[in-house]
């Protein structure tokens, strides 16, 4: 029994893993989207891009550990779309060859939440 229940607490940790790095991955492509549609919004390189990613996943999931609201557009009505433009702006200050404009990161935030709600597949964690 004990066997088993190993087994199941490696799997669910595995999972954990590649939840994690979907997790990047599809908050990776929805940014390079968002990048993309957006004026006023760049990113360098694929690396800048990959880092941007893991600095919004860790703030998002700040976020939410802490005030309990999900930082998607569409997460949480106007407060969620304040929260993505927030985060989208502030991200330019951890990672190098990323910059965006305020008016760049309302935009952003609306295309953002647009894109990643027709990208399949649960977010969450």
């Amino acid at each position: 029994m004990s066997n088993t229940q190993s087994n199941t607490n490696s799997s669910s940790g595995t999972s954990t893993v590649w939840q994690i790095v979907g997790r990047l991955i599809t908050a990776a492509i929805v940014l390079a989207i968002t990048a993309f549609f957006t004026p006023g919004f760049s990113i360098n390189n694929i690396w800048t891009l990959a880092i941007a990613a893991i600095v919004l996943t860790i703030m998002d999931y700040l976020i939410v550990k802490i005030t309990g609201l999900h930082a998607s557009p569409f997460g949480k009505g106007f407060v969620g779309f304040a929260l993505a433009a927030i985060t989208l702006y502030l991200t330019q200050f951890f990672v190098t060859g990323y910059s965006i404009s305020w008016m760049a990161a309302i935009i952003g935030a609306l295309i953002y939440g647009v894109v990643d709600y027709f990208i399949p597949g649960n977010q969450q964690m």
